[in-house]
């Protein structure tokens, strides 16, 4: 059967000239005098996609133009390059350099496999991670590309699940944690789930140099349909995550949780209103290191929180309109909706009504 997908030329063709045409000189010295920029994927209401760097007042810096929507940012501190992804069942990422230097580059998937929205580099930025489906096998892997032979694939390795999503890589440089979401897709059926009564998510710890599996864990069979998606790391090391219920809608389940290397996951109680705002649904989750929290986001339910990182207590909710896009700022949070709203850390807010904002938001500290 023929898969649905876009040809990998025409990702090249537009994805290049798009992203050319949309830079200019000023746009990169704004970019490079900010403290911090933001990176985040769009739709616009004339139905184009891209990808935006906007600056920490939240204005847009530049655009960059992409051949269909977009999902998360992935940054290289030792290169100064950034790696936008396909969502899935996509099949393109496009490399991008916040200086200027370098023309852009777009990264095809091989035959049999697309990308899920997320990557990784590894500390040196010699190699960029990111999470595939074998979609013929129902199998998660991890591509392995060679950031420096023009993002070349040069292996790759099991995610020890189904359906994997973000992945993270934690303070030894070496370990890879994976969220596994469980649930099985095939592009000739588009986004369709095809085994939410048998689905089985879980996390992973895996070795990214031999591909070896260090630690696995599943929830408890009755959780079964809470799939495992989101993840970041807080200041003590430990990786906080973010789910989304396939079960009845009047279920309400526990949606993060965190994991420390060599324990059980744990998921987090907490009241019952919030729990209930969420509508069984986090779309992302981002740690403030220097405040010592967590927040996550529910497009869903029109909702953020925030909470302790150490007590896991929910120090405050906010409602926001479709919020998803979600990045440390200050001492807060900066966050993007789908009406087109960014609001800082300190509660300031912008709106651009063009722009329909995707589900992730990456904060790049300055390339000085």
């Amino acid at each position: 059967m023929q898969t649905p997908l876009i040809d990998r030329r025409d990702f090249l063709r537009a994805a290049g000239v798009s992203f050319a045409a949309a830079m200019a000189p000023r746009a990169w010295a704004d970019t490079l005098a900010s403290d911090a920029v933001f990176a985040t994927a769009f739709v616009k209401r004339d139905g184009s996609f891209g990808a935006a760097v906007l600056s920490e007042a939240g204005q847009i810096l530049h655009t960059i133009g992409l051949p269909d929507r977009g999902h998360d940012v992935t940054f290289d501190p030792v290169s100064k390059r950034s790696v936008v992804f396909a969502r899935q069942p996509g099949t393109f990422a496009v490399v991008f350099d916040h200086t200027g230097r370098d023309q852009p580059l777009t990264i095809a998937s091989i035959a049999g496999r697309h990308f899920f929205g997320h990557g990784v580099f590894s500390v040196d930025g010699a190699l960029l991670y990111a999470t595939e489906n074998d979609f013929d096998n129902a199998a998660g892997v991890v591509g392995i590309y060679d950031a420096r032979a023009k993002f070349n694939r040069v292996g790759e390795f099991p995610t020890y699940g189904t359906g994997p999503h973000e992945l993270l890589l934690l303070g030894d440089g070496r370990t890879l944690a994976i969220a596994n979401g469980g649930i099985e897709t095939h592009p000739d059926f588009g986004r369709a789930e095809l085994n939410i009564a048998t689905m089985k998510p879980s996390y992973v710890l895996v070795d990214r140099i031999t591909g070896d599996l260090i630690e696995k864990h599943e929830l408890p069979p009755a959780l079964h349909q809470l799939s495992i998606r989101h993840m970041d790391r807080d200041q003590a090391g430990t990786v906080w995550f973010g789910c989304q219920y396939r079960g009845p809608g009047g279920d309400r389940p526990a949606l993060v949780g965190r994991a420390a290397r060599g324990k059980a996951l744990e998921l987090l109680d907490m009241p019952r209103d919030v729990l209930s705002g969420f509508r069984n649904y986090i779309g992302s989750v981002a740690a403030n290191p220097a405040a010592g929290t967590v927040a996550v986001t529910s497009p869903e339910g029109n909702s953020l929180a925030v909470i302790d990182a150490a007590s896991g207590r929910v120090m405050a909710t906010k409602a926001l309109v479709e919020v998803c896009g979600l990045a440390p700022d200050g001492s807060g949070f900066m966050a993007t909706t789908g009406a087109g709203a960014i609001v800082g850390g300190t509660g300031a807010a912008r709106s651009e009504p063009d722009y329909v904002w995707d589900n992730h938001m990456l904060r790049i500290a300055p390339a000085a």
